[in-house]
């Protein structure tokens, strides 16, 4: 098996003396190469998730992550403080910021439901999605401080509009798999309980 040239071997011992080193054991190797697939494949992964598909203990994942983050492997986007999401470091921060927002099934439904009308009222999304007028309330809000929707205000409704169709509706047909991907995989817990 060749080691793949971003991570030069080294033993343990030196790498626990050396945290900052960018050389690593081949096991290492393995285990990084496994969290960068699934975080390539599902950008904006979270870390409960990464820990369900990897199977690491929460410790060695963690310690892994910050590795890789410090050699620029991964982006971490981060809210108040908490990591959010996992991200390959060549996506765009625009699409990353875009995905951030719309892992959400919910969230997701709204964006496209706007993204088909183009301009659209609070109870139309409400009337579409099916869901409480406070939780669409929340992702529309959520949507809006991202920069992702717009709210236009009328004299008798609040109009919402997407504020750059063309890049969200290429965020989401470029990562449209990510999505059927994360879908997917919460069916396979639902049966895995079974």
């Amino acid at each position: 098996m060749s080691m793949p040239s971003s991570f030069p071997k080294q033993n343990i011992a030196q790498m626990r003396e050396n945290p900052n080193s960018d050389t690593f054991t081949l096991e290492e190797v393995d285990t990084k190469s496994e969290i960068l697939k699934y975080i390539n494949r599902v950008p904006g992964i979270r870390y409960r998730e990464l820990l369900r598909l990897t199977g690491l203990s929460n410790g060695t994942l963690e310690y892994h992550l910050n590795i890789l983050e410090s050699i620029h492997k991964v982006t971490t986007s981060r809210r108040s403080g908490r990591r959010t999401g996992y991200y390959p470091i060549d996506i765009p921060a625009d699409e990353s910021h875009i995905l951030e927002h719309i892992r959400n099934q919910v969230a997701r439904q709204i964006v496209f439901f706007i993204l088909e009308h183009d301009l659209c009222t609070f109870g139309e999304v409400v009337e579409h999605i099916k869901k409480a007028h406070s939780t669409v309330s929340w992702h529309l809000r959520r949507l809006s401080e991202a920069g992702i929707i717009s709210i236009n205000y009328g004299l008798e409704y609040q109009l919402y509009s997407a504020v750059d169709n063309n890049l969200v509706k290429k965020v989401l047909y470029k990562y449209k798999e990510t999505f059927r991907d994360k879908i997917a995989n919460a069916y396979y817990e639902i049966f895995e309980e079974l």
